[in-house]
C-alpha cells in the first residue's frame, strides 16, 4: 500500500481496479465531499453503473433502481445527491418531497426515459381501454404520473402478475417486456423504447465470447434483446447479477451491461475473472467526483417535480414498492 495515500482504508477495496496514481488524483475531491456530507447532513445515492471511485469511495447507498427507490424512503439526511441519471433523482424527490435532491449534471438523461411521453400513454389507453399501464422506473415523473404502477427490471414479473389481469401495457422498454413475457402467462403489450447501452449487445457477441473464453458464464441484463438473453446463461437486474456472482462464484464471468458494473462487482469478488465486453452509458458517465463536490458546495442542480403530478407519480412508485 502506498503510504502517501490519504484514504488508504477507502483505497484498499478498489486497488485492483483503480491504479494508485489515479486514486491520488481523486483524493482532493473525496476529502471535500466527505467534509461537505458532514456539514450539510447529506447522503449520496449511487447507481451500480457509477465508476468505482464514486461507488466505493463516497457513496452512502448503492444499488440498482429498485434498491435506490426503496432506500430513498429511509433516508434521514437533509440533502440527497443522486449519482445516477435524472429519472432516479426525480424518483428520490417524489419519495422525499421535503428534502433537497441534487443531481450533479442535469444532462444525465436516459434513452428510455426520452422514448415515451404522457401523451403517448393517453393514446395507448385509448387503443387499449381498461388495460393497466405498468411503467418502468426509467421514465420521467410525468410518465409515472400517467401510469398505474411502476416496475424495475428486478421486479417486473412480480408487478405484472400482482395486477391479476390477463393483459398489461408494459412501457417503455420493448426488450424488457418481451423478456418478461417469456416468464408469465400475462399478455404484455410493449412500446418501442430501448436502452442505448443494452441494445448494442448481440447474440453473435455471446457466441464469440464463448469461443474466446472457454467455460465463461454469461449474465445478461433483461434490457438486452431477447436473442441475447436466450444465448446467455442467466438474466437479471444489476442487483440480481451481482448476487449471482456472489452465490455461484463462477471462475470466469461476463456481465452484459454497463462497463462500471463489472468494476464494482469485481471489487467484492477478487477471485472471479471478469471479462469486459461492456458498453459505456454516456449519461451515467456525466457524473464525476468533481461535479458531486460542486453540487454540494453550490447546492447545484436541485431537482424539482411539478406539484400537479407529484401525487399520482408517487402513488405509482409506492404501489411498486408495496409489491
Amino acid at each position: 500500500m502506498n503510504t502517501q495515500l490519504r484514504f488508504p482504508q477507502l483505497y484498499e477495496p478498489v486497488r485492483k481496479v483503480i491504479p494508485a496514481p489515479d486514486w491520488m488524483l481523486y483524493e482532493d475531491d473525496i476529502d471535500a465531499i466527505l467534509r461537505l456530507k458532514r456539514e450539510r447532513n447529506a447522503v449520496i445515492l449511487a447507481h451500480n453503473y457509477q465508476t468505482p471511485e464514486i461507488f466505493h469511495g463516497v457513496a452512502d447507498i448503492v444499488g440498482d433502481s429498485l434498491a435506490l427507490a426503496r432506500k430513498a424512503v429511509e433516508v434521514e439526511a437533509d440533502v440527497i445527491v443522486l449519482a445516477g441519471v435524472h429519472f432516479m433523482a426525480e424518483t428520490a424527490k417524489l419519495l422525499n418531497p421535503e428534502k433537497t435532491v441534487l443531481i450533479p449534471d442535469m444532462g444525465a438523461g436516459c434513452s428510455l426515459a426520452d422514448s415515451i411521453t404522457p401523451e403517448d400513454i393517453a393514446l395507448l389507453r385509448q387503443a387499449h381501454p381498461g388495460v393497466p399501464v405498468v411503467t418502468y422506473v426509467n421514465t420521467s415523473a410525468a410518465v409515472k404520473a400517467a401510469s398505474d404502477i411502476c416496475c424495475t427490471s428486478g421486479n417486473a414479473r412480480a408487478v405484472v402478475e400482482s395486477l391479476g389481469v390477463p393483459r398489461v401495457l408494459m412501457l417503455p422498454d420493448e426488450y424488457l417486456a418481451k423478456n418478461v413475457a417469456k416468464e408469465t402467462d400475462v399478455e404484455l403489450i410493449a412500446w418501442h423504447g430501448h436502452c442505448e447501452v443494452h441494445e448494442l449487445f448481440t447474440a453473435e457477441d455471446v457466441r464469440e465470447l464463448r469461443a474466446s473464453w472457454p467455460g465463461v458464464q454469461i449474465l445478461a441484463h433483461p434490457e438486452c434483446p431477447p436473442d441475447v438473453v436466450a444465448e446467455a446463461d442467466f438474466s437479471g437486474s444489476t442487483a440480481v447479477m451481482s448476487d449471482y456472482v456472489g452465490q455461484q462464484k463462477p471462475g470466469r464471468v461476463v456481465l452484459l451491461t454497463e462497463c462500471s458494473m463489472s468494476d464494482n462487482v469485481a471489487v467484492d469478488h477478487p477471485d472471479v475473472e471478469f471479462i469486459r465486453p461492456c458498453n459505456l452509458c454516456p449519461h451515467m458517465k456525466r457524473i464525476s467526483l468533481s461535479n458531486i463536490r460542486e453540487a454540494l458546495e453550490q447546492n447545484r442542480h436541485e431537482v424539482t417535480v411539478d406539484p400537479a403530478i407529484i401525487e399520482p407519480a408517487r402513488r405509482a412508485v409506492e404501489r411498486m414498492l408495496a409489491v
